[in-house]
Parts: structure tokens; C-alpha cells; sequence
């Protein structure tokens, strides 16, 4: 394991009052940390094959985080990203970083999902040329889950993979295989864009969920998506029934064979009640029963923790435009057909059940920008009102990359990037990340919180099919306390391109 910080001056986080009102004031944010630093890995540690001829590693570079608070201790933070992105997929290793002091200070470790983490020797459980798609959460009685896709850059062998920490963040027990695909043996099938969670309710109960697609992932056109005629995924999930020690077969949940259709982005959340929501980007061809050709936000429900599902219910259309750099044209990859949701199972009665979803969508901007909205179901995905913009970036500018999360008394808070501090001409694409939050029930959003002290350089990002910093980010809460997590540039360093920031809000 690897130790260090650096601190920036900030405000001192205090508690402060929960008002009750709609018209919620700013967050209380405390100071600036950095989770990461230099890379534990060496050059051409995935061996002989991590490289196409034409592949470049961002060596130092991290790109999307996501984070966990520990329930049983909430000063426990921890973060989870990929470390040393390549610009053709994946990374050579994922890292977590381990907070004791809630994100002043932290220990990072690596999970041996990669043969550059460890994973050499450890056969299909772990020895493969990269890793991706780092993904977190923590038990009701903080034991720590993570989950990886490993691959091979030289066969596209992969695997979803799961360990567990029962330190906090700082060691890992062997990687489990959730589900392990070799396409030159099976046909050309590849799992992305996995999730996992936690049941809050039965220490014992750990849930995985993905798609599992008849393309070469990450490495397809963008225009795949646009035509799913041709491309077919299906919903995979897996469930563990003693705290991640093993896992049950791997089983499709949503999507037959021989229709035309995908998802993507899928996430499973847990009711009060006990039922399971898994929610995605439900990606429709040209002919299907809904008559909704495209991207579209929907969900599917178990009353079993998993057992059987119920079809899908459709929460509205995904309107996404492609973020851009607004001066050069050069594509910003961001999560733009992904999806977050979020459960409130906290203390107000008033909202208590209910579930909420955010996604990029620019039918409420102008042709070409991208919102944040935000959809609330007060019935546990059953019925959705109508969605509303979260976020407060101006007209004509881009807002993306959206997360959502429910602290213990019903606060909503979204977290996103934008674009509003550039000043077309200058040498830098000027980039932020917010935080806002409604108290009630997510039906008004009126004040956000600047989390980057200064803007930040996009351009210095690594290329990886445009400018990147991650699919997604992090957002948990522990009590009425929210940390967020997400990925900065490091103006002009090319050596560093890239770090992890942590910030708490309250």
C-alpha cells in the first residue's frame, strides 16, 4: 500500500441546520484533498501484449473515481479509479484510496484485478493486461466491495471480478469471478460497464449487474449505440449470499435473444422494503414494441432480491447531445448515456421510498448542450413525475457527467462537471464540478456549490476517444455529511496529467 495527501486550504466543514425549506441554503464545504498520487506501476507491467501498435498509456494519469462511506464508521472514505489509462481502453491497474479521517488523509491499495496490480498467477481471477470500470460499496456492517472488469488487450479474454476489504480500504481478499468470458472461444462477447451494491438490509446479500454485449465495447464506433439493429446486449446480474466469500452463476435478467435491443449503465438499488430496482439506459432499434427508437431511462424490479424480475417500466426518453470542446470541435467523452439513480430510505416520511434518477439530456437547453435532469418516482419506481433541470450552467453551455445520492433526512444532492468559466480564445477548456442539493424531494434545486477551488484544464486530460476524465464520479453520504470525489486536470503536466479530488459537503 502506498500513503500520502495533499491538502488544499478550504473551509472548514461544519454542520449546519436542516432547514426543512425548498429554498435549501449552499453546502458547507470542507477543504480540498487528493486521494491519489504516483503510480505504484511500472511501464509495460501487463506484459508482452497490453499494447496494440498504436496504443498510448497515460502512465500517472487517473481517470473516473467513484467512492464509498463507510455505515459503521462514516469517517471511513473510500475512492476507487482507474490508474495509468491507456488511450484504447481500460488502464493497467484500478486503486483505491482509504480515508480514516473523512477525506483529509489517505492510504491506497490495489485490489489484484490486474496483473499489474498483483494479479499475475491468479490465472482467471486476476492476471489480465488491463482493468476498468472501478466500482464501490460498502455493507451495512462495513465490509467494502469492489468490482472490476479485467481484460486482455491481446485476446479481449475478460472477466467481471470482485473482492472484498474488511480493513477499510487498505487490503483485499482474493479477487472472486462474478462472470468470465473468452470470445475466441464463446463468440464475440464482452461484459461492460458493470455495477455492484451492497443490500443495506442483510450484511449477506451483495448484488452485481451489467451488460453483456456482442461488440468490442469501449474499442465500437460511437455510432454502434445509434443503430442497435446491430449490436444486441443483454442485462446480466449476479448475486452473493455470504458477504462476497462466493457468487451464484451469472444469469441474464433483461433482453431476449434475436431482439434488437440494449442496455447500458446498469445499477442496482434497494427500497426500505427490501425490493431491487435495476435501472439503465435501455437502448431501442428501429422496430420495437415501445416505438421509442434510441436511448431511453428505464428500470426493471425484484421482490426477491433478485430471484425473478418484473418488465421494464420506461421513465422518460435520454435526449443526449455529444460534448464537445466548444472552441476546437475535439469530442469531450464524458458519461452521457449513463444514467445514476439513488434510493431515499432515510428518516422523513415524506419522502422516504422514494427514488430518484439523473442523466445528461439536452431537450430543456439548446440544440446542442446538454443539461443535468433529475426524474423522482414517490412510489418506488412504480409511477415518475416529470423531470426537472438541475443544474444552473448557462444556456448555450455544456453541464455533464451527473451523480445522485440521498443523505439520512431526505437531502437530495447532484454532482456534475461544466464549462461556464471558459472564455472562448484563451488557452485553456475551462472546467468545474458542482454540487446541488434540493429538500424537496428533488422537485427544486436552487442553490449550487463550486467543488474545484480554480478551474481546470480539459485539454490537459488523457485522449482516450476524447478528452476524459471518467464515465462517471463519486458521490456518497454518511449521515447528513456528503463526499464527493471526481477527477481534475493538472494544468500542463503531462507527466501528471491527472489526479483524484476529494471534497466533503454538508
Amino acid at each position: 500500500m502506498w500513503r500520502g495527501s495533499t491538502l488544499a486550504a478550504g473551509t472548514v466543514l461544519a454542520a449546519v441546520a436542516l432547514a426543512g425549506s425548498a429554498h435549501a441554503a449552499p453546502f458547507t464545504l470542507g477543504p480540498v484533498s487528493i486521494a491519489s498520487g504516483p503510480s505504484p506501476f511500472a511501464a509495460g507491467c501487463g506484459g508482452p501484449g497490453e499494447a496494440a501498435p498504436d496504443s498510448v498509456v497515460f502512465q500517472n494519469a487517473e481517470v473516473e473515481t467513484h467512492a464509498a462511506v463507510n455505515p459503521a464508521n462514516p469517517a471511513n472514505v473510500v475512492t476507487f479509479w482507474q490508474q495509468d489509462r491507456w488511450n484504447d481502453g481500460g488502464a493497467h491497474g484500478n486503486l483505491a484510496g482509504a480515508s480514516f479521517d473523512g477525506g483529509l488523509t489517505w492510504t491506497r491499495s490495489a485490489p489484484r484485478f490486474s496483473r499489474c496490480a498483483g494479479g499475475a498467477g491468479l490465472g482467471n481471477a486476476g492476471d489480465y493486461e488491463r482493468a476498468t470500470d472501478p466500482w464501490l460499496s460498502f455493507g451495512p456492517t462495513g465490509r467494502l466491495h469492489a468490482i472490476t472488469i479485467g481484460f486482455d488487450n491481446s485476446t479481449a479474454r475478460n472477466a467481471i471480478l470482485a473482492a472484498y476489504s474488511d480493513t477499510g480500504g487498505t487490503s483485499w481478499s482474493t479477487p472472486r469471478i462474478v462472470r468470465f468470458d473468452n470470445p475466441r472461444a464463446i463468440g464475440n462477447n464482452f461484459n461492460d460497464k458493470e455495477t455492484l451494491t451492497a443490500d443495506p438490509l442483510d450484511p449477506r446479500l451483495v448484488y452485481a449487474t451489467w451488460q453483456r454485449i456482442v461488440s468490442p465495447s469501449e474499442m465500437a464506433a460511437q455510432e454502434a449505440y445509434d443503430n442497435a439493429a446491430t449490436f444486441r446486449s443483454e442485462a446480466w446480474f449476479a448475486r452473493s449470499t455470504d458477504g462476497g466469500v462466493t457468487w451464484e452463476p451469472a444469469r441474464s435478467i433483461y433482453g431476449a435473444r434475436g431482439s434488437f435491443t440494449q442496455t447500458i449503465g446498469n445499477q442496482v438499488e434497494v427500497l426500505p422494503d427490501g425490493t431491487l430496482i435495476n435501472g439503465f439506459n435501455l437502448i431501442n432499434a428501429v422496430s420495437n414494441r415501445h416505438g421509442t427508437r434510441g436511448y431511453n431511462v428505464a428500470l426493471i424490479r425484484s421482490p426477491d432480491k433478485g430471484v425473478t424480475w418484473t418488465r421494464e417500466t420506461l421513465v422518460d426518453r435520454l435526449l443526449v447531445d455529444e460534448v464537445t470542446d466548444p472552441e476546437t470541435g475535439e469530442d469531450v467523452r464524458t458519461g452521457d448515456i449513463l444514467p445514476d439513480w439513488a434510493v431515499d430510505r432515510g428518516s422523513n416520511p415524506a419522502t422516504r421510498g422514494s427514488v430518484y434518477v439523473v442523466w445528461m439530456d439536452r431537450r430543456f437547453n439548446d440544440a446542442d448542450h446538454d443539461d443535468i435532469l433529475l426524474a423522482r418516482s414517490p412510489d418506488g419506481g412504480v409511477s415518475w413525475d416529470a423531470p426537472v433541470v438541475v443544474d444552473r450552467t448557462p444556456r448555450g453551455v455544456d453541464a455533464f457527467t451527473a451523480m445522485v445520492d440521498v443523505d439520512s433526512q431526505g437531502r437530495v444532492a447532484v454532482s456534475y462537471y461544466d464549462f461556464r468559466n471558459d472564455r472562448p480564445g484563451d488557452a485553456a477548456l475551462s472546467t468545474d464540478f458542482w454540487v446541488t442539493h434540493s429538500h424537496d424531494g428533488g422537485r427544486t434545486f436552487t442553490t449550487e456549490s463550486r467543488l474545484t477551488p480554480t478551474s481546470f484544464d480539459m485539454r490537459t486530460a488523457p485522449n482516450a476517444r476524447g478528452y476524459f476524465v471518467g464515465d462517471y464520479t463519486g458521490l456518497a453520504h454518511a449521515g447528513t455529511a456528503f463526499h464527493t470525489a471526481w477527477v481534475g486536470a493538472n494544468d500542463g503536466n503531462l507527466s501528471n496529467r491527472t489526479d483524484v479530488f476529494h471534497r466533503g459537503a454538508q
